[in-house]
């Protein structure tokens, strides 16, 4: 498969709601499709997965399942694809093992398959397997359901809210397993969603939809770092850094994680020297300054960075600016009179000093 899995070309007009989206995605990874509720992501799914017909193509893999001309169609039924709902729809006069089973019978023909066991590993359900699915947590269906929907041997994975209908402590509960699965199988999965903790969190690419359309799609790192963006007008607006643990140290409890731009102080967790990371670092956390900040400061951690560009913040009182600090990208929200004062422009050199940063778990 090419690096591009799929390609959607979508219209469809029922009654107020109209649809118009062309989306592109990786070959693997998961790309969230994130907005309001009624911004089109579940309408989006549905019709990939044949279950709402639009007009316009579906691609995957090389394979057309729907043509622009409309004569090509691919029945819900023909369509490679695994489905997992908000609510874990599971059959409850079977066990764990027999649910995996149903779906194994009914699995798409032609494709390499993904070895089950795998997926039980991945998803930590091997000690369910016996279970009846009436006795398993909510978080334990959710994992269930997405190795059933693994079972079918699908092209394309599609999550509509997986996470949604679960409770604070599931939901933190089943996001390391979403992890594992993006990291351990090539697949392409689709991702519905209206947090943005969880595509900070899980998402390669982001595709940002509202009323039906696409606002912008592109990968998740540029995209949150992007102050003209809605996404840049929420209170926990920030960029992901993808970095690497690297230093320890003991005495203070902190790790250094290294990134294509600098480095980061951060608490630690424990984890191993070497251990690839994301790291969250809020618009609202980083002041700037012309010169490199002398003693005497509390904040650890400062970047040489250079200013992208400046955009107004959704109050008149504050702007966002975007930084580029190396090949990785930051946004800082400030008072539009501190930008002024500093005479901040596209192309000047600025420190960031990064007030707080956070591991994305």
């Amino acid at each position: 498969m090419s690096d591009t899995a799929g390609r959607l070309q979508l219209a469809l007009e029922r009654g107020t709601f109209s649809l118009d989206v062309d989306i592109a995605f990786p070959a693997h990874g998961i790309t969230a499709l994130f907005g309001p509720s009624g911004s089109g992501k579940t309408t989006v799914l549905r019709c990939v997965a044949g279950l709402e017909r639009a007009s316009g193509q579906v691609l995957v893999g090389g394979h057309q399942w729907q043509d622009a001309s409309g004569r090509a169609f691919l029945a819900p039924w023909q369509r490679p694809v695994g489905y997992v709902f908000q609510e874990a729809s599971l059959f409850p006069h079977l066990d764990v093992r027999g649910n995996l089973r149903y779906a194994q019978k009914r699995a798409h023909a032609g494709r390499t398959p993904i070895a089950l066991d795998t997926v039980i590993e991945l998803l930590g359900i091997g000690h369910l397997l016996d279970r009846s699915t009436q006795d398993l947590s909510g978080g334990e269906r959710q994992r269930v359901a997405i190795a059933r929907a693994l079972a079918t041997q699908p092209e394309l994975l599609l999550l509509d809210e997986p996470l949604a209908s679960l409770d604070p402590a599931r939901r933190r509960e089943v996001l390391p397993w979403l992890e594992h699965l993006r990291d351990g199988l090539r697949i392409p999965m689709l991702y519905v969603t209206h947090a943005i903790d969880e595509a900070a969190r899980l998402a390669d690419t982001l595709v940002l939809m509202d009323q039906g359309r696409v606002l912008a799609q592109g990968p998740l790192a540029s995209m949150l770092a992007r102050g003209d963006l809605p996404l840049a007008a929420d209170d926990d607006a920030g960029a992901v850094l993808h970095a690497t643990v690297v230093e320890r140290d003991s005495r203070w409890h902190l790790v250094r994680v290294a990134f294509d731009g600098g480095s980061l102080w951060l608490r630690d967790d424990g984890l191993a020297l070497g251990t690839p990371v994301r790291v969250r670092v809020l618009a609202r956390d980083i002041s700037l300054a012309l010169e490199a900040p002398g003693g005497g400061v509390s904040i650890q951690n400062m970047l040489i960075c250079a200013v992208q560009r400046i955009d107004a913040a959704s109050h008149p009182s504050q702007v966002h600016v975007q930084l580029a600090c190396g090949a990785s990208a930051l946004l800082a929200r400030i008072t539009a009179r501190a930008a002024d004062a500093l005479e901040l422009v596209p192309g000047c050199a600025v420190w960031a000093q990064v007030k707080s940063a956070a591991l994305v778990r």
